[in-house]
């Protein structure tokens, strides 16, 4: 399945994302933001089931914002979900 999440808060613009049909990343690519923590970020995801990204990542702020990538990714995967 393929999926483009348009993420609200952070500096990246867009979050692509493809997974299997048992739930595994297979792709990540996260337009804008940091280029260099989300391509580790992205790499570090391809591979993991969905549900173990969103554990990790979800509540995950920066600096004071009330969000961060890693929490945009978690609501993406969470949308990709439901």
């Amino acid at each position: 399945m393929h999926y483009e999440y348009t993420p609200k808060g952070t500096c990246s613009r867009k979050m692509i994302f493809d997974i299997d049909d048992k739930d595994i990343i297979q792709k990540v690519e996260i337009i804008g933001g940091c280029p260099g923590n989300l391509a580790g970020i992205s790499k570090i995801l391809v591979g993991m089931p969905r549900t173990h990204v969103i554990e990790r990542f979800e509540g995950v702020k920066c600096g004071n914002k009330p969000t961060s990538c890693p929490d945009q990714i978690a609501q993406a995967l969470k949308e990709i979900k439901a």
